[in-house]
């Protein structure tokens, strides 16, 4: 089957009324995402604004850490912790939370910087 799919496995109860294990990884990108937009709002990062930008910055290391993990996944010398991830699966096994920490993590690392650029000025650019 091609494209995302769910891997069976034994559904675990919600602990307590608190998030199930399996949404830590979702939920870590989420807030991540979540603490560094106020970079774009209120500082002007100017990173979501340029999505051209973003994208070619984004490529080169998506594809190279994807292409790591999938063949780490495939010579059995990577895996994930099933208790920490959805199960939802992209071809090769790739969890769509990892895609979404090779996504997340460098856009607010971009955020971050490009927030800094901005508060010091042409300073932060030599």
């Amino acid at each position: 089957m091609r494209g995302i799919h769910r891997v069976s496995r034994v559904a675990r109860p919600w602990h307590d009324g608190a998030m199930a294990d399996e949404l830590q990884y979702l939920a870590l990108m989420v807030g991540c995402l979540i603490i560094t937009l106020p970079l774009e709002l209120v500082v002007g990062a100017r990173v979501w604004r340029r999505p051209r930008r973003l994208a070619l910055a984004l490529a080169p290391a998506l594809v190279a850490f994807v292409a790591w993990d999938l063949v780490a996944i495939a010579r059995s010398q990577w895996t994930f912790a099933s208790q920490y991830v959805t199960g939802w699966e992209l071809p090769g096994d790739l969890p769509v939370e990892e895609l979404a920490f090779f996504v997340v993590i460098p856009i607010c690392g971009l955020l971050s910087l490009e927030a800094v650029r901005r508060l010091l000025g042409d300073t932060a650019r030599a």
